[in-house]
């Protein structure tokens, strides 16, 4: 009988070819694993968008990216980071679960936007009002409140 020395057959490791071959299908499921996930983001996103009536730019303001780039994550051509996931979620609205396609429908508790639920702020007229505002400086504010006060009718 032979003895075998270190390094046998049994404990030799496999070809370079065949570890290639591995590497590239796991590469290629998770890359159609994060191209589902991308997908998924952006179509939640957009269906909840326009449930709410908001415009990409209405989205894009309030989460704090520019206007193109949420386009884009609702397209599913990128995903968003973890920070902007949340204020995304937030925005919109959405359960993260029901945004990365883990569950279909999640009934989401309105204590997080109790703040957001006076009507007003949903037409178009106020998020461009608002835009706008933000935009301002604090003398510039200061007299547009003025303005605003002097215009309303007294109580």
């Amino acid at each position: 009988m032979k003895t075998h020395p270190e390094g046998s057959a049994s404990t030799r490791k496999p070809p370079k070819v065949r570890q290639r071959r591995l590497s590239d299908r796991a590469r290629l499921s998770r890359q159609q694993l994060e191209r589902r996930l991308a997908l998924s983001v952006g179509e939640e996103a957009r269906s909840a968008r326009m449930r709410a009536g908001l415009t990409q730019a209405d989205v894009a303001e309030r989460i704090g990216i520019a206007a193109e780039v949420y386009g884009r994550m609702e397209r599913g051509k990128m995903m968003p980071s973890v920070p902007t996931l949340f204020r995304l979620c937030l925005a919109l609205r959405l359960s993260a679960d029901v945004g990365m396609g883990l569950v279909t429908a999640v009934s989401v508790g309105a204590g997080l936007w109790e703040e957001d639920s006076r009507e007003k702020d949903h037409l178009p007229e106020m998020r461009r009002l608002l835009r706008t505002l933000r935009r301002m400086s604090r003398g510039q504010l200061k007299l547009v409140n003025q303005v605003a006060t002097a215009i309303l009718p007294q109580r």
